[in-house]
């Protein structure tokens, strides 16, 4: 029987994107492609424990949330990942899956909100964006997400919101910024200046938990 590698599962609020406040149930898989320089979850790298399909859907219902999101690591490494996303969704779940954009996530059933996470000059994995996802964004559920780590990384995410016109292409274009590397308020500030059509957001988990705590 197929199987997944899974860091954990857990349940909390959800921290980011337009569902951000919401509880939601967050299935954590192990592995990632990439190496971003400001990752804060590089403990799922590796590791983790293999189950099943059933075994992980099992592990959610426990939670009585409707709410679900596919996380990693980088999710669509695992080839198991779709057939997870289409279980949840035959369950009733409201499935969201956040990914590093380095993948094409049109093997991701449609239904599926993806948060597709486009990488900074900063990340070190800019040249790693698989840039067909734009194409196939769905406007109406999906939403794409910039992490901003300098003032360069802003200036070419709002260099790439309107080349590709990324409010016309998803639900929600947000920016998001590196605490360590950067004030909120700044890049707040350069997103009134230069009137851009995007959402701003915080990690709201870590305003409430340690900033470095698992599980929430």
């Amino acid at each position: 029987m197929a199987q997944l590698q899974v860091t954990e599962i857990f349940h909390s609020i959800q921290g980011e994107s337009t569902w951000a406040g919401l509880p939601c149930v967050f299935v954590r898989l192990t592995g990632c492609n990439l190496r971003c320089a400001w990752c804060d979850t590089a403990y799922a790298y590796e590791g983790g424990q293999p189950m099943t399909v059933e075994e992980i859907v099992a592990a959610v219902a426990k939670y009585h949330t409707k709410l679900v999101e596919i996380t990693g690591g980088e999710p669509l490494i695992q080839p198991e990942c779709p057939a997870l996303a289409r279980r949840l969704l035959g369950a009733g779940y409201t499935v969201l899956l956040e990914t590093n954009g380095s993948l094409p996530i049109n093997t991701i059933p449609p239904a599926v909100i993806k948060i597709l996470d486009l990488k900074c000059p900063d990340s070190g994995m800019m040249d790693r964006n698989h840039w067909p996802n734009v194409e196939v964004l769905n406007r109406d559920r999906d939403e794409v997400k910039f992490v901003i780590a300098s003032r360069r990384d802003y200036e070419w995410s709002r260099d790439m919101v309107r080349k590709h016109v990324l409010q016309d292409r998803c639900h929600a274009v947000l920016f998001s910024h590196v605490p360590e590397r950067i004030p909120a308020k700044s890049v707040v500030e350069w997103i009134l200046e230069d009137e851009l059509p995007v959402r701003f957001q915080v990690q709201l988990h870590k305003h409430i938990w340690p900033p470095d705590m698992r599980g929430v």
